[in-house]
């Protein structure tokens, strides 16, 4: 069992897919190359908790077995209906499968389906004949695109219908995809929406209500940043099956290694998000791949904040002296507040408060990578109150209450901490 960070049991993982509380517990699927620590062809792998703290994973729950997936089962959601699970996600064959690796595709060449499976339980899918394919793939080159179409998410509307988002491109511009249904088996396509200047590819989108506003997240692909997570405020209108994008799209995290959102709401109708943390190499297991805290999405004074389950927060109790009196499964909990030009340096990881700003440094404790991006800054804060939640291969930094939130992955942290004061938990038990 796993508590707090959900880790990559073997092989690869990578996006969280169909996050849900289901009859008493809490269901998530992930994408999964069980075979080697590498991205190659997907399976869904399959994880389940009480509480959102202690994690247990179970046998794979989906994996290649028809035309329009035989080459990997892609990202996707869940939802409840009729006391039975319904999964959605994105089936894949390769156009032109890479002759030494036939787990991968040459030239970015394959085709993409939506398909549909159900369980009575959660636990038990029938790959073989419980399939079908709901979306076929995209022909219309002016509504999406053929290989690029990705990644549903599904919800009920106030009207009792389903609806459907997908990520997908045209002519280069990231766009959304909304279809619709009455039954969950028959959809049609209802209309797009787009954002100027937000990437080529918009990936893992997620649209729902916190605290009474509408907030989508998703990962646009090809920003001057690279590829990221971003939210804002968004409107969706049922009848036109149409969306308002805000102007004030954000880095969902400002570390920039989240990445692939997946929501749910929890037995007490907060809406918690996942999110998988890029990793450039293996943990000390040997595996690759990690998901952060699960984070409540809450609006405040208008503004779009993350911050950790309180069933996390709730177990980093027991007050320790060092981080070598940590759980060694779970990490340890420190609190701080920082005041200008005051910093902490945990274990090589180096944070400084100035300027208004909060930056974090990982450069010490992370190989050289040319892909990431090693000095974090946060957007200015009026004050600088932390809760920052430490593992073996993760450090997860709360600036205010989930104000701001800067995540990285992190190597070889020594058990040492200085700087400014700072109180040190662990989980309790």
């Amino acid at each position: 069992m796993q508590k707090v960070h959900l880790k990559a049991p073997v092989g690869w993982i990578n996006d969280p897919n169909g996050f849900i509380y289901y009859k008493g517990q809490y269901h998530l699927f992930y994408q999964h190359f069980p075979y080697a620590p590498r991205w190659g062809r997907m399976h869904w792998g399959h994880a389940v908790s009480n509480d959102l703290v202690s994690w247990e994973h179970y046998r794979i729950a989906l994996f290649p077995s028809k035309t329009d997936d035989r080459d990997g089962c892609f990202s996707g959601s869940a939802i409840e209906k009729d006391g039975r699970m319904h999964l959605f996600y994105t089936g894949v064959r390769y156009d032109t499968p890479d002759p030494e690796n036939t787990n991968c595709c040459l030239d970015d060449k394959f085709t993409a389906a939506q398909l549909h499976i159900t369980s009575g339980d959660g636990w038990q899918f029938d790959n073989f004949d419980g399939k079908q394919t709901v979306i076929p793939p995209i022909e219309d080159k002016t509504i999406g695109d053929r290989n690029h179409t990705r990644d549903p998410k599904v919800w009920q509307g106030r009207d009792g219908r389903f609806y459907m988002v997908l990520g997908s491109t045209v002519d280069g511009e990231g766009r959304l995809l909304f279809y619709r249904s009455d039954d969950l088996e028959c959809w049609e396509y209802a209309g797009f929406t787009k954002s100027e200047n937000l990437g080529w590819m918009w990936e893992c989108p997620d649209y729902f209500e916190a605290d009474g506003k509408g907030v989508l997240i998703f990962s646009p692909m090809g920003l001057e940043a690279g590829n990221q997570t971003v939210c804002t405020f968004a409107e969706f209108d049922e009848r036109s099956c149409s969306m308002e994008i805000g102007k004030d799209c954000r880095f969902v995290d400002y570390g920039l290694d989240l990445y692939a959102p997946q929501s749910t709401v929890d037995q007490d109708g907060r809406r918690v998000v996942a999110f998988w943390l890029r990793m450039p190499e293996p943990m000390s297991s040997g595996s690759i791949g990690m998901f952060s805290i699960p984070r409540v999405c809450e609006v405040r004074e208008g503004h779009i904040c993350f911050q950790p389950h309180p069933n996390v927060k709730a177990r980093f109790v027991k007050k320790i002296r060092s981080p070598k009196e940590a759980a060694l499964d779970g990490g340890y909990m420190l609190k701080a507040r920082l005041e200008a030009g005051e910093g902490l340096n945990i274990g090589g990881y180096k944070i400084t408060y100035g300027n208004g700003r909060l930056t974090a440094d990982r450069s010490s404790v992370v190989r050289n990578h040319s892909e990431l991006k090693n000095v974090a800054e946060s957007p200015v804060i009026e004050k600088c109150e932390l809760e920052i939640y430490v593992d073996e291969n993760i450090i997860e930094i709360y600036i205010n209450g989930g104000e701001y939130t800067i995540t990285h992955a992190v190597y070889d942290l020594t058990g040492e901490i200085t700087g400014a004061n700072a109180e040190l938990y662990t989980l309790e038990g």
